[in-house]
């Protein structure tokens, strides 16, 4: 997904016509001779300069992915970094989520659901677990620009789509010195990261992204109060956002009522759930030694679809729409106009859809 001053009249004082006649032609005559100053006479040197109007201060410096104030002052000098995190129940708790600009949850193979979290503003010691890339990623990350994606692995049809792509291939699988393994952690969960390993891994990389929303303070007209909402993706991923006033976000649970946790004890939260209905296939390729299909989602080009944004406790029903892979999603109400974001993070849910989400009013 940022009292006008009165002025009173000056009371003018009654002259007496005694004194004003009594001046005459003389009167008249001296201020004509004195009134116009010689055209080459230039102003004392130290007279002040006067203007009429204030230097206004420029605002701070945001990040472009959250619409929050950089860290530092600075928005860093790098490109958005993707980690393709794990979903499965196996792979719980991860970490390093809640330092994330923007978290998409995409459907892959077998009705479970990944992580491509995005970072940027935010310098991050632990993320993951990681696990391998998806066709699906080209989509969702290309408009971000050139932006890193690390995974571990991936099919070939897969490695190859990426390579042709502007993301740029950061396998972890490739090289133990970017991964980092805690303890209790076990296979295929036990591969971890952080923001400095994977940007090291192209330091000379130093354009930021493009916002791919824009921000308010204030909730756009429209909305209606929206306590939660249910995605029910799978019996794995059965997926509600509850409002939670005191905090300002909506915060995330399973199964209904389970608090969706992290391994440094936060709940996972966002100013920001954006519910993007979107058309999703199947194949040609098996991911899995199960026959479990690759998922193509239909995000690009010229690709739309229905949408909504939760923010501030509310709902607001529009749509979306994306011309070219490099392009950024809009989304509309319903009279077309941009639906700003709260600033904050935001979770993006693609949601296939042959699946409803159930919104609380």
């Amino acid at each position: 997904m940022t009292t006008p001053e009165v002025h009173r009249p000056r009371a003018r004082r009654p002259l007496a016509w005694g004194v004003v006649a009594s001046a005459g032609l003389a009167g008249l005559i001296l201020s004509a001779c004195a009134s116009a100053p010689a055209q080459d006479a230039a102003p004392p040197k130290d007279a002040p300069a006067t203007s009429s109007s204030t230097t206004a201060t420029a605002p701070p410096p945001v990040c472009p992915l959250t619409g929050v104030a950089a860290p530092g002052g600075e928005v860093p000098q790098r490109p958005a970094m993707a980690v393709k995190i794990d979903n499965y129940p196996s792979g719980r708790p991860q970490s390093g989520l809640n330092q994330a600009d923007i978290v998409f949850e995409e459907p892959v193979e077998g009705g479970i659901t990944r992580y491509a979290a995005i970072f940027h503003c935010q310098n991050v010691a632990l993320i993951g677990p990681v696990r391998s890339a998806r066709n699906i990623d080209v989509g969702i990350l290309g408009q971000l620009g050139n932006p890193l994606e690390a995974h571990v692995g991936g099919i070939n049809p897969v490695i190859a789509n990426i390579n042709a792509s502007p993301v740029v291939n950061v396998d972890l699988g490739a090289s133990d010195s970017l991964q980092i393994h805690p303890p209790g952690r076990v296979s295929p969960d036990a591969d971890f990261t952080s923001t400095a390993l994977v940007y090291g891994t192209h330091p000379t990389m130093n354009t930021p992204p493009q916002p791919v929303f824009t921000y308010s303070d204030t909730p756009p007209p429209g909305g209606t109060p929206a306590s939660a909402v249910n995605i029910n993706f799978s019996g794995t991923s059965n997926v509600t956002w509850k409002w939670n006033a005191t905090t300002g976000t909506f915060q995330r649970y399973y199964n209904g009522n389970q608090p969706d946790m992290l391994t440094n004890g936060v709940q996972n939260q966002a100013s920001n759930v954006i519910v993007q209905y979107v058309n999703v296939s199947y194949g040609p390729w098996a991911e899995n030694d199960m026959g479990g299909l690759e998922v193509q989602a239909d995000l690009y080009p010229n690709a739309s679809g229905t949408a909504i944004v939760f923010r501030n406790g509310q709902e607001i029903q529009g749509s979306w729409h994306r011309t070219t892979l490099g392009s950024p999603t809009q989304f509309v109400n319903a009279a077309g106009a941009t639906i700003p974001m709260m600033p904050g993070p935001s979770w993006v849910e693609l949601v296939p859809s042959t699946i409803m989400a159930a919104v609380t009013p």
